[in-house]
């Protein structure tokens, strides 16, 4: 049976992997701080759906060299804050609805899929690991973006709406022009979304510059670039705002930022472009 993994750890891949040794469920497990949480937990799911992943697993040996270690499983954090204390921006029963009913479906659904992944591979059943590939995916992302986006909101008493100080704000005001800039191309690109999904303020670890990116579904940032790293994810599907705001998006976008911690971001920013 998978092992559980609680949000504090995250599977990062093992660089050691060789021919024979296919490394779906191979992965070491490394103490992970909450700041390290959004970059890590995107890697591990962007090196299990890699096609180089799924090659591996799928070779006709793949029944007798696998020897599998125990597949790692999530489950659901705990808040920092009181459902209600987002309110009014949020309410409380759509907080309470979206962490333990929504973000726990995507928990349940990713472990399912791993149970099944896990069987299939011990079987060598090529076909059920391919068509487990869209599932964890989804679920996989919904859990990894979830698990940022509780942490991208702070109650005002506690910082929320606070502007980025240090050399996050010295970043957007060179990459945006202004803090008021960037919160209005993010709230019209999410606003203009089609469907479901998430805008994002992110990093690109390389060029340390950052970016606005939308991404459709539950897909998580990296999937835009491996370089990519979120700073601040805002949730846009339905079940994040509809009991409140109706069908009104915009006026969501518009008010959320009273609640977004910038100090989470800025902190995580701050490692990832250290001022030397």
């Amino acid at each position: 049976m998978p092992r559980q993994l609680s949000n504090h750890f995250l599977p990062l891949p093992n660089k050691n992997i060789n021919s024979s040794s296919p490394s779906i469920g191979r992965c070491n497990l490394v103490f992970s701080t909450d700041l390290e949480c959004s970059s890590l937990s995107s890697m591990a799911l962007r090196t299990l759906l890699s096609r180089r992943t799924l090659a591996a697993a799928v070779r006709p040996q793949l029944g007798s060299t696998l020897g599998l270690r125990s597949l790692v499983t999530f489950s659901l954090p705990d808040l920092a804050y009181d459902y209600g204390a987002l309110e009014p921006v949020i309410s409380g029963e759509i907080m309470e609805l979206h962490h333990q009913k929504h973000h726990q479906a995507y928990i349940t659904n990713y472990n399912k899929a791993l149970e099944q992944l896990e069987l299939a591979m011990s079987k060598g059943d090529a076909s059920s690991i391919v068509k487990l590939q869209g599932a964890l995916k989804f679920n996989g992302g919904g859990h990894v973006n979830h698990s940022i986006f509780w942490k991208n909101l702070a109650p005002v008493r506690e910082g929320g709406g606070e502007p980025p100080k240090g050399s996050l704000g010295w970043a957007i005001d060179t990459d945006f022009g202004s803090l008021e800039t960037l919160i209005s191309r993010m709230s019209t690109e999410g606003a203009a979304l089609q469907g479901s999904g998430w805008v994002w303020l992110g990093v690109d670890k390389d060029l340390k510059k950052l970016v606005v990116e939308t991404t459709v579904n539950q897909d998580p940032l990296v999937t835009k670039g491996a370089n990519l790293v979120p700073l601040i994810g805002i949730d846009v599907w339905e079940h994040a705002y509809y009991l409140q705001y109706k069908n009104v998006r915009p006026d969501y976008l518009k008010n959320i930022w009273k609640v977004i911690s910038w100090k989470y971001a800025s902190d995580l920013y701050e490692k990832e472009c250290p001022v030397h």
